[in-house]
């Protein structure tokens, strides 16, 4: 009761209440009690206003059981206010710390994938570097490669100025035909591989980009994760936003969301693979370009030592026969000289034997006589004359071996000429022009 009643003592005067709210008894004493009412009539045996003692107990213990249901429905309030106030500041704290620990999460999350995208950004750079670097070696065999096709061309440019009968088709020229061939061929294969160098770097720097836009965002986005993260209750700079309290129509999902950066940096590495087995394919073409190259300059080289070998041999051949014609024509106009003198020689006794058989012609009658001297200077005119005749065959035979050892040896000076016109070049214009072929590594691009 002391608590009802200081309950009461707390709560506000009462204000007036309604008549129609009134007890019924009060109403009547009320409506009883105006200017022409008859409550002075009190001895002529009407109800006066006054309650009657057990109305007025009644009232009051009305009054205080109401107090006391009140009081109790307080409490009772005042107690479910607490408990919802301690459970809704547990449910917001819960709440918080789930949001807060979802936040830690996706910075993590948004960490490994903006660490993946780094590091793919660093691999696909360097890469591209390494690409670079072998790119600018296909260059440089690409513009080595010109002078051994200057060289090659140029001898066989040389070689056309040999005279007959060497301006020949003979392996030398074989070779570096072959050559030629082969520098056209490793230039159009340097050149192909060129242009699929920069196709490929133009693929890394895009795919590279990509990362890199992919990876900004990452880190705009974990800056601004952190950033919430680090919000708290106590935070001056937080606010009511009402309007963000709803799904963007163009945000992704969480499948989609790591599916992105995972295809862009499967993309990327299927690029940095691209690339890696294209810096091998030029380094195996590049061997492979020096290699051929020098196997065939050492081909054509030992095809000229063969050739100018051979070349020398048959100098040295037709200056030994030149030598023996040269000797043989000494000794043929000497015996032609003494073919001549021969036949002069025989002059003589010829005169002797004929003037002998004409001064016999004179011998009269009987004595020109057919004796043995007769006969004997007749043979004897006769064997003069048969030798003087084969002087004479021998010695036109003889003439006709000197004009033909002369035009042997007009041919042997002229083949020798052109011998020595074929050493020139072969050994002084295109072995020495060789000399300047270019080194290993120059045709490997370094």
């Amino acid at each position: 009761m002391a608590q009802a009643e200081a309950l009461l003592a707390e709560e506000p005067a009462p204000q007036a209440v309604p008549a129609a709210e009134l007890p019924r008894k009060v109403c009547e004493v009320a409506l009883k009690t105006g200017p022409h009412s008859s409550s002075r009539l009190t001895a002529s045996g009407f109800r006066t206003a006054k309650y009657l003692t057990h109305e007025w107990h009644q009232r009051h213990s009305d009054l205080y059981s109401e107090a006391f249901t009140g009081c109790e429905r307080g409490e009772r309030n005042r107690a479910e206010s607490k408990e919802l106030c301690a459970r809704a500041a547990a449910t917001a704290q819960r709440a918080q710390q789930n949001s807060t620990a979802a936040l830690g999460q996706r910075l993590q999350d948004v960490h490994f994938w903006k660490s993946e995208l780094q590091r793919q950004i660093e691999d696909l750079g360097a890469e591209t570097g390494l690409l670079a670097a072998q790119k600018l070696r296909l260059e440089r065999a690409l513009d080595a490669t010109a002078v051994p096709y200057a060289i090659a061309t140029d001898n066989l440019r040389c070689r056309e100025r040999r005279q007959p009968p060497d301006l020949v088709s003979d392996e030398v020229e074989q070779e570096l035909l072959k050559e030629a061939e082969l520098i056209r061929s490793i230039q159009e294969l340097l050149k192909t591989t060129l242009s699929q160098a920069a196709n490929q770097m133009r693929l890394n720097r895009d795919h590279k980009e990509i990362c890199e836009m992919d990876w900004s965002d990452k880190v705009e986005t974990y800056n601004i994760d952190d950033k919430c993260g680090r919000y708290s209750n106590e935070s001056t700079s937080i606010q009511f936003h009402p309007s963000s309290v709803k799904y963007e129509e163009s945000a992704s999902t969480p499948e989609t969301w790591p599916k992105f950066t995972h295809d862009n940096i499967y993309r990327a590495e299927r690029e940095k693979m691209a690339s890696i087995s294209l810096r091998a394919l030029i380094d195996s073409i590049l061997h492979d370009v020096f290699e051929d190259l020098r196997r065939q300059c050492a081909a054509v080289n030992e095809a000229f030592v063969r050739r100018c070998e051979e070349l020398d041999d048959a100098k040295h051949n037709l200056e030994h026969h030149l030598k023996n014609v040269l000797r043989e024509i000494g000794n043929q106009e000497a015996n032609i000289a003494a073919l001549k003198k021969a036949i002069k020689d025989k002059e003589a006794p010829v005169k002797v034997a004929q003037t002998r058989l004409y001064d016999r012609s004179f011998r009269p009658n009987i004595e020109l006589c057919r004796d043995e001297a007769q006969f004997r200077l007749i043979s004897e005119v006769e064997e003069l004359t048969e030798t003087i005749e084969s002087l004479k065959q021998k010695l036109l035979e003889s003439e006709q071996s000197l004009k033909n050892l002369e035009d042997t040896r007009m041919d042997l000076e002229k083949e020798i000429v052109v011998k020595r016109n074929s050493i020139f070049i072969d050994r002084q214009k295109c072995m020495a022009h060789r000399m300047h072929y270019p080194v290993v590594l120059k045709l490997a691009g370094y």
